[in-house]
C-alpha cells in the first residue's frame, strides 16, 4: 500500500465511476458535440471517448472543417493542453490523441486504426509509488504537417516534428523528426525513401477518396 488509497468498492463509488467514464453516452452531451460539429463543419461518429466537450467549449479543442471522427476515437487533455486538428483530417476508428501541453495536426492529415499520438509519457523512476500514480514527463509538443498518411497501429511520441506529406508505414514508432515528402517506417521509425511523384495527368479519372466529392 503506497499512502491513503480511497475505497473503491460499492454501488455508490460505482456510479460515480460510470456518471465519469460513461459521461460522453449521455444524450446530452452528444447534442453539445454534435452543435460543436455543426457550427465547426467536423463530423464525429459515436462513441467518441475523453474530454472532447470539455476541450470544446474551453476553446482548448480546435477541429478544421471536413474532419471526420470514425467511431471509437479518444481524445483526453490535461487542464492546460491543446490539441489543434486541421481541416479535412480522417481518423479512423481507435485513434488516441493525448495532449499533455500541445498537439499539432496540419490539414488533411490521415490516421489508419488504432494510432496514438501523444505529446508526454508516463514516469516510472519511483520504485515506490505505483506507476499510474507517477504523472507524466514530456520532451516538447508534437507537430505533424500537412498532408500526412499514418499506417494502422503507428505510435507518435513526444518532441516530434513530421514533415509534410510523410507516409508513416504500419505499426511504426515516431520518436524523432521525420523530413517531409518521405516515406518513413519502423521501430524507431526511419526514412526510407523520397516520395515519387506520379506525372501530371496519370491517375485522372481514378474514383474520389476520403473527403472528396464523387
Amino acid at each position: 500500500m503506497y499512502g491513503e488509497e480511497m475505497a473503491q468498492t460499492g454501488w455508490r463509488v460505482w456510479w460515480a465511476k460510470r456518471r465519469w467514464y460513461e459521461r460522453n453516452q449521455r444524450l446530452s452531451r452528444r447534442l453539445r458535440i454534435d452543435r460543436h460539429a455543426a457550427r465547426g463543419g467536423f463530423f464525429v461518429r459515436y462513441p467518441v471517448e475523453g474530454e472532447i466537450l470539455e476541450a470544446l467549449d474551453e476553446g482548448r479543442l480546435r477541429i478544421g472543417e471536413g474532419t471526420l471522427f470514425e467511431p471509437g476515437c479518444w481524445l483526453t487533455l490535461a487542464p492546460d493542453a491543446e490539441i489543434e486538428i486541421g481541416e479535412g483530417c480522417f481518423l479512423n476508428r481507435g485513434t488516441m490523441i493525448a495532449a499533455h501541453k500541445s498537439v499539432k495536426i496540419g490539414d488533411h492529415v490521415m490516421f489508419a486504426n488504432g494510432c496514438f499520438v501523444g505529446d508526454a509519457d508516463h514516469r516510472f523512476d519511483d520504485p515506490e509509488m505505483p506507476v499510474p500514480w507517477q504523472g507524466f514527463t514530456t520532451k516538447g509538443p508534437v507537430v505533424i504537417g500537412d498532408n500526412c498518411w499514418f499506417g494502422v497501429h503507428c505510435a507518435v511520441a513526444s518532441g516530434v516534428t513530421v514533415g509534410e506529406r510523410c507516409v508513416i508505414g504500419s505499426n511504426s514508432v515516431v520518436n524523432r523528426d521525420l523530413p517531409a515528402r518521405t516515406i518513413c517506417a519502423g521501430a524507431p521509425a526511419k526514412p526510407i525513401k523520397p516520395i515519387a511523384y506520379r506525372a501530371p495527368g496519370v491517375g485522372d479519372g481514378e474514383p474520389p477518396a476520403h473527403g472528396q466529392e464523387p
